[in-house]
């Protein structure tokens, strides 16, 4: 500042602004998280046209459930559309994308190929049918309905990550073992260890990316305050300052003080989907880097909070005892 804005050398050839500049503005923060979400509205502000270009926002990737499709096949995409889709997500890297993928085309047997099908008994169909791997739509082999049958239960195991499979199964080894059909247990078992494989290869924040939820809780620039940053419904909704000061006479307990701060919230307004997907990509640049600050803790809704977890990552934060 005292460069650009001091008393001016003629002889220096740098960048000058006492003569226009009116006011300096400022923020202080403690976390790159608010600094990014900060730097993102200024820059939309100030630079609608070039604004993502400015601050180098990256899209994350996303394994892509396409419903709209008479015959629906998943993809992996950087970019959300305006047909019905599933978008589940987001991932750190395409890579891990494409293997989650995998993992889950490798439980089912809905369609690998990107064409628009044209069914027909004569088409040439893939190795995945011949491997049984595919259902076959292509060659008349299944009804759009049978077809529409195993694309629910993809879509059930994206929308509850993997439970609903895993149920299922689960289910099924139990029943073996109890009618003593050892064998049929052990198979049962074994896919039971397939499912959870890629079930677990989504990694930590992955989720239906249209419903994710969650809490930021970062350190604040305020003394005796932790940062709380709210994400509903695949967006940011706005920050709130936590007191960890006691007042003298009137102790609270922590979990009432937060849940007075998330009633407090005002209404979530409605947001455009690029808007939606430039939220996830705040997020996924604050969660998956190296310089990561503060905890996240999942939830199910802002309106119903693990108070629990939630009070222990404060804790955590406040005495800088966490782990990240």
């Amino acid at each position: 500042l005292n460069r650009l804005l001091g008393p001016r050398d003629h002889a220096s050839r740098f960048l000058h602004l006492r003569d226009v500049a009116r006011r300096v503005d400022y923020w202080p923060y403690a976390s790159r998280l608010e600094a990014s979400l900060l730097q993102y509205s200024l820059a939309r502000r100030h630079f609608p046209e070039t604004y993502s270009q400015l601050i180098k926002l990256r899209q994350p990737a996303y394994v892509r459930l396409l419903l709209s499709n008479a015959f629906p096949r998943m993809q992996v995409t950087t970019r959300w559309g305006a047909g019905k889709s599933l978008y589940y997500g987001p991932f750190p890297t395409r890579a891990a994308a494409e293997q989650y993928e995998e993992g889950v085309l490798d439980l089912f047997q809905i369609r690998r190929c990107q064409e628009d099908l044209t069914p027909a008994q004569n088409h040439p169909g893939c190795v995945y049918g011949e491997m049984n791997k595919c259902l076959r739509p292509c060659q008349l082999v299944v009804s759009a309905e049978e077809y529409g049958g195993e694309t629910d239960r993809v879509r059930a195991f994206l929308e509850s990550d993997g439970q609903s499979l895993l149920d299922s199964v689960r289910a099924a080894r139990d029943r073996f073992s109890e009618e003593m059909e050892f064998e049929e247990a052990a198979r049962t078992h074994k896919r039971w260890e397939r499912v959870a494989a890629a079930a677990q290869a989504r990694g930590d924040l992955a989720t239906n990316a249209q419903q994710l939820c969650g809490v930021a809780v970062v350190p604040s620039a305020q003394p005796e305050h932790v940062g709380l940053w709210f994400f509903e419904d695949g967006c940011w909704r706005a920050g709130a300052q936590l007191s960890l000061a006691v007042e003298e006479g009137k102790p609270a307990p922590m979990d009432r003080r937060l849940k007075e701060l998330a009633a407090a919230l005002p209404p979530a307004s409605r947001i455009s989907l690029r808007d939606r997907q430039e939220h996830q990509a705040l997020l996924t640049a604050w969660y998956f880097s190296n310089w990561r600050e503060g905890e996240w803790v999942s939830v199910e809704s802002i309106g119903h909070l693990p108070y629990r977890r939630l009070v222990n990552a404060v804790h955590r934060v406040a005495t800088g005892t966490g782990s990240e």
